[in-house]
């Protein structure tokens, strides 16, 4: 089996089990376009278990898989190689993580692909050691705006196990006037999350950015605050455009 094999595999999978009415229900999600077969999750994870069950399935092969799959600029394509990445979770190494950092410029165009990938994967690779904010560094300026994105989405779940979120704090400062609204969202949805676990700390951030940033982050990352809260956080009337 070669990797172009498993990429013919699930693409005659996904043709014969496609349906419209699913990527209908889907589609006004995603303002860039929804390029998808319309597969059910269950019907992915039983195609992805027959995939890592059949003989001569190895991790090397199934990197070399996902680049094949995350190119196709269908869904699910992204979703079968993140799902088979996956499968071989006790054996990743740094080769890895580096495949799936080449996802990015090769085929990552939404974000549900972006999200999947950092909830899925990426906060396995801290756990593991094989990421950390220094290799993801670079994300913060890629020319991918997905890869932006993840930069500080991957920072969720590893936030949470801690308890200094300075490091985290300092991380995404470079991303604060970042001009694209997927990043904006990104970076509203991780100060939530950090605000939920250490208001003060986080309030004192957002106090920094309050007149300069774009105004979305903040109504994501006060979307929680009583209203009195987020009163402290509109921008000055004579600074607004």
């Amino acid at each position: 089996m070669t990797p172009i094999d498993i990429f013919n595999n699930f693409q005659e999978f996904c043709q014969q089990h496609s349906n419209p009415a699913i990527v209908e229900k889907y589609s006004r999600y995603f303002k860039e376009g929804y390029d998808a077969f319309g597969l059910q999750q269950g019907q992915l994870d039983v195609k992805v278990k027959e995939i890592l069950e059949m003989p001569g399935i190895t991790q090397d092969l199934i990197l070399k898989t996902s680049l094949l799959l995350v190119k196709s600029p269908k869904y699910e394509m992204t979703a079968f190689a993140i799902r088979l990445v996956q499968g071989f979770y006790k054996s990743w190494t740094i080769s890895t993580f580096q495949t799936v950092e080449k996802w990015f410029s090769i085929g990552i165009t939404n974000w549900a692909q972006t999200d999947f990938i950092c909830g899925e994967l990426m906060n396995l690779f801290f756990k593991k050691g094989l990421a950390d904010l220094q290799s993801i560094s670079a994300w913060r300026t890629a020319a991918n705006k997905f890869q932006r994105r993840a930069a500080v989405v991957s920072l969720i779940k590893p936030m949470k196990v801690s308890l200094d979120f300075q490091p985290f704090f300092e991380f995404i400062e470079p991303m604060m006037h970042d001009p694209k609204r997927e990043v904006h969202q990104g970076l509203g949805w991780f100060l939530r999350e950090t605000w939920k676990k250490q208001p003060e700390t986080t309030e004192l951030f957002l106090m920094k950015y309050k007149e300069t940033s774009p105004r979305l982050i903040f109504q994501y990352a006060c979307e929680k605050m009583s209203p009195e809260g987020k009163e402290k956080f509109r921008k000055n009337k004579s600074l607004r455009k």
